[in-house]
């Protein structure tokens, strides 16, 4: 499995350094019109030279890229409160990770070293010499001001759980800064720091019109190191390394690395079109895996926490999930794009606007919904009480349906219906090797089963069977069959042997599977009823 890292910065920390030489190593690209118009001399190419990537390679410089963008790029440095080691879960995106920080090893005393003669009377990033009784920790993060008045964009886990913010100038000017707004879903945070002059500024990009191939920059702070520059590709769009509702990240290889967290991906253009935010990392360092949060998604983030420091967003209340082959099968469903409703929360705005468990909505908005974290994304885009227009797959064709959008709760749990079902008195029942039994009060405790949802217990399911195949297993409540609900052992064999004889044998199951509800498409053999 991979693992993802956020650059948070746990290793005793590092003093702002001087600067080292960086030599460019280009690769045999070509390059975008602008830059080949910007690169000529005054003498006439050849033919060769002008289709030779080395010479057109050898003839620019990202020089004048760097000078126009580094002043408004950030070093950011805080103090984290007395006793925070770590942050919270849902502060820390990549929870979980092993790369954190690096091991024990020579090179943390050859660091140590460097960092002590470069600045031998400490300061704000260098390992530090805590006072008795007052334990804490500096982090060290990168981030770019996007306003001249002093806003700071950076990743939220850079900000963590800070006592003190400090936001250094490439000058080496210093300005405490405070936190705006976080918004840990997407883990991004806004700063503001006073000047009493206007202040160098970036402006962002449309992410949307990067293509993979195009050119980037990338510019921060790794290893407390102050600003340095790197450059690369963009390598792949709309990569989700599972760690958000959210997720959408541009993949670079433009070196990035611990301490980069919070710092800007720029296009040719000077426009930020990337909020450096993961890597992947078997050792800790760059293996030229990065992950930076699109511009365009945020835009809309940075806005709302400028003007009120908090997010607010679109909710549908529904609860989705992929649509496999055999479910697009069972559902006259043409592809397996979409996304499944499982479950509608109750009075939500979904279930207002008609939406029913078993609908698969394959537009919002009239923007398709081509893969299941799509929708999410759609949803929290468009503000609470704004009218949504949902295109919905139902009963074999399709239909629209006008929804007025919540507001995203800050935990959203899917409400329990009360009420609780007697013991039941049916017989076991068997079919397409599957065995079921009632779902009693003390099975519904045992399985986590919430009151109101109802169905019959799968007790077992034989080797090699259809629903072997298709992943059921002891302990599964099948809620309904082709959506049709299913109370007892026997309703739920007869139901299966009507499958078995119809002329397509699949068949859309509802399940409850510890708590959780599913779809499942299965298909059933003529001889397996």
């Amino acid at each position: 499995m991979l693992k993802f890292s956020a650059d948070r910065f746990r290793y005793p920390r590092v003093t702002r350094g001087r600067a080292a030489a960086l030599g460019f190593v280009g690769a045999t690209l070509a390059l975008s019109p602008m830059v080949w118009a910007e690169s000529q001399t005054a003498a006439t190419p050849t033919a060769q030279t002008m289709t030779s990537p080395v010479a057109l390679i050898q003839q620019q410089s990202f020089a004048p890229l760097v000078k126009k963008v580094l002043p408004a790029v950030v070093n950011i440095s805080v103090t984290q409160k007395a006793g925070a080691d770590q942050m919270s879960e849902e502060e820390e995106p990549f929870h979980g990770s092993p790369f954190r920080g690096f091991p024990n090893s020579p090179f943390d005393e050859m660091l140590r070293r460097f960092f002590e003669q470069q600045n031998p009377g400490g300061g704000d990033h260098a390992f530090p010499q805590m006072p008795e009784g007052m334990p804490q920790r500096i982090a060290l993060g990168s981030g770019f001001i996007v306003d001249p008045s002093g806003y700071v964009v950076t990743n939220n886990h850079v900000v963590g759980d800070a006592g003190k913010v400090e936001v250094i100038l490439q000058d080496k000017t210093k300005y405490s800064a405070k936190i705006v707004g976080r918004d840990p879903k997407t883990d991004l945070a806004v700063l503001k720091i006073k000047a009493d002059h206007p202040l160098p500024y970036v402006t962002f990009g449309d992410s949307g019109a990067a293509q993979v191939g195009d050119w980037v920059m990338a510019v921060g702070n790794p290893f407390g190191l102050g600003g340095t520059v790197t450059t690369g590709i963009i390598s792949a769009r709309g990569r989700d390394i599972n760690e958000g509702p959210y997720d959408d990240f541009l993949q670079i290889d433009a070196p990035i690395n611990r301490g980069n967290s919070g710092g800007p991906t720029f296009n040719l253009e000077g426009q930020v079109i990337g909020i450096n935010t993961a890597i992947y990392s078997p050792n800790g360092g760059s293996v030229g895996i990065g992950f930076a949060v699109p511009s365009n998604a945020a835009k809309t983030i940075v806005a709302q926490l400028e003007e009120r420091g908090k997010i607010t967003r679109g909710w549908l209340g529904v609860q989705i999930q992929e649509i496999t082959p055999a479910i697009a099968a069972s559902l006259g469903l043409h592809g397996d794009h979409g996304a499944l409703v499982a479950v509608v929360t109750p009075d939500g705005p979904a279930a207002k606007a008609g939406l029913k468990q078993g609908d698969v909505i394959l537009a919002f908005n009239g923007t398709e919904v081509g893969q299941l974290h799509d929708l999410p994304r759609l949803v929290a885009s468009v503000p609470p009480d704004s009218e949504a227009t949902l295109s919905v797959w139902r009963d074999g064709h399709k239909t629209e349906l006008q929804a007025k959008l919540g507001e995203l709760p800050d935990n959203n749990k899917l409400a329990s219906a009360a009420g609780d079902q007697d013991e039941g008195q049916a017989a076991e029942a068997s079919a397409s090797g599957m065995h079921f039994v009632p779902l009693t009060s003390r099975l519904r405790r045992e399985l986590h089963i919430a009151k109101g949802v109802e169905g019959v217990v799968v007790a077992q399911v034989e080797n090699g069977s259809p629903a072997d195949d298709v992943g059921l297993t002891d302990g599964d409540v099948i809620i309904s069959i082709n959506q049709q609900p299913v109370h007892t052992p026997e309703e739920a064999a007869a139901k299966f042997k009507e499958v078995a004889r119809s002329p397509k044998k699949t068949a859309l199951l509802l399940l409850n599977r510890h708590g959780v509800t599913q779809y499942v498409g299965i298909t059933i053999g003529a001889n397996q009823g």
